[in-house]
């Protein structure tokens, strides 16, 4: 370390540290020192590309096994991620839809769950900066969620089966908006469609490493690699300092402000190790619950797309349903695969089901001997978001009966779907959860916790948009 205390002290590197990271340069003193600590080290893409293809590089083992980084207590439950410099930017699918308006107000609409304490409109300006940064390409006609001008990048194709959809249900079917190009822009090719998103074959989607916002090249920063956090000084209601290890030596560094923008899991730990008291602190851990359909079509071929999700559908996403059961986002899903029957190859089209859930008490992170390695319990989805399935498979065939189904068959629900949230809700005062509005922690003034964990509720849309615009709308409205 440079100094023993900086202006700001960040914790992580990953979507919502970095966007933080971003807009709080924008703003801050040409003097101004911060220092990032970021447990993992950087695994250059080039790099990655030759594990896929079973060649040696040196850096395949500089980073902890994700699997290896907790304590899983449902071994049939998993949480994914990418413990590296860039973090889950690595191994994200890069779909980006907005939340809709009305997924920041489930008590007072549905009477559902918590009101998030930050709305729709307060965050749009936000949303456009996220999707100006990294690229989106995204629809060019109207959206189920309000936008202010058009997508930085032009739409990617539609299927011969999403155009049937798309002219059957206009704007509750549009153009995934995603961090996938559909034009080269910053270095970043075109995406290949082949559907190996996880490690990109031609660094197609917007990462942390190519995203060229150079907060980490900025002469304002310090970034130390290796560098897990133990635990916060938390004193009279402030963060009095950062304790971490470097080189399997105790190290310490203060900040006059901290920001925590490790993933829930971790961000949950970090502060229950720390001492914070917070009812709420690492409860109510979840993420949206999916399933793959397969629907066989009679004499009509799905072929074309330009990416691995051509298309979003809203046609069992919002509406009074939502008082009893969970929306259900559509993803028209366009990697390889083929009906084996000769003459009907491609008669046939995919879609990922994709379920928001209710954040239940029972799910929780907890410390363990291992202060860096957190014990994750989860007992399994709400009743609200199982019912969602079933009404699914009851209204989909109606839903899909412009297009010539002979059958409709439902694979068993994903483990997962890598979206980790909850533990430090975000809510108007610490009676409801451990946040404010800005990110800023009820008790500890000069603390934010940023990312998944902030999220007060688990729609079904993915999150990662809206980490990244809470995170430039926290530093913006806080400094």
């Amino acid at each position: 370390m440079k100094h023993d205390s900086y202006d700001l002290v960040v914790i992580g590197t990953g979507f919502a540290s970095s966007f933080f990271l971003k807009k709080y340069l924008s703003k801050a003193a040409a003097s101004a020192k911060v220092l990032v600590l970021e447990r993992g080290h950087l695994y250059p893409h080039q790099e990655r590309l030759k594990e896929k293809r079973g060649e040696e590089t040196p850096y395949a083992k500089l980073n902890v096994p994700y699997e290896d980084s907790y304590i899983n207590n449902n071994p049939e439950k998993h949480w994914k991620f990418q413990p590296a410099f860039g973090g889950s930017s690595n191994c994200w699918y890069g779909c980006t839809p907005r939340f809709l308006p009305s997924d920041f107000k489930m008590k007072s609409l549905y009477g559902v769950a918590n009101d998030w304490p930050v709305q729709y409109d307060e965050l749009e300006d936000y949303y456009t900066e996220a999707e100006e940064t990294m690229s989106i390409s995204g629809p060019a006609d109207e959206t189920p969620f309000p936008r202010k001008g058009p997508y930085p990048q032009p739409p990617h194709e539609f299927t011969t089966v999403d155009k049937v959809l798309k002219q059957k249900y206009g704007k509750l079917y549009i153009n995934q908006p995603t961090a996938r190009s559909r034009v080269q822009v910053n270095g970043r090719g075109i995406c290949c469609g082949s559907a190996v998103c996880h490690t990109c074959p031609v660094d197609a989607k917007f990462t942390i490493e190519n995203s060229g916002i150079g907060v980490y090249e900025d002469s304002r920063v310090e970034l130390i690699t290796g560098a897990p956090v133990l635990h916060l000084d938390l004193q009279q209601d402030k963060v009095k300092a950062v304790h971490f290890q470097k080189d399997g030596r105790d190290q310490k560094v203060s900040g006059e402000v901290v920001a925590l923008g490790t993933n829930a899991m971790f961000n949950a730990n970090i502060l229950l190790n720390s001492g914070d008291s917070n009812k709420f602190t690492g409860k109510y851990l979840g993420e949206q619950y999916g399933l793959q359909t397969m629907v066989y079509l009679d004499g009509q071929a799905n072929v074309g797309g330009s990416t691995w999700v051509n298309a979003n559908g809203y046609m069992l996403y919002d509406g009074d349903h939502r008082r009893e059961y969970a929306a259900c986002l559509m993803e028209s899903s366009n990697y390889p695969y083929f009906r084996l029957e000769r003459g009907k190859w491609r008669n046939i089209i995919s879609f990922r089901m994709i379920f928001e859930d209710l954040p239940q008490e029972r799910n929780y992170v907890a410390t363990t001997a291992d202060v860096l390695k957190p014990a994750v319990h989860f007992k399994g989805i709400s009743e609200y978001a199982s019912k969602a399935v079933e009404k699914m498979k009851e209204n989909l065939p109606g839903i899909l009966s412009c297009l010539p189904v002979e059958k409709i068959e439902h694979e068993p629900p994903f483990d997962t779907e890598a979206h980790i949230l909850g533990t430090a809700r975000m809510s108007n005062s610490a009676s409801d959860g451990v946040v404010d509005k800005h990110l800023i922690h009820h008790q500890y003034r000069n603390l934010f916790v940023l990312g998944g964990s902030s999220f007060t509720t688990f729609t079904p849309a993915n999150p990662t948009l809206t980490i990244s615009a809470l995170s430039l709308y926290a530093a913006d409205q806080s400094f």
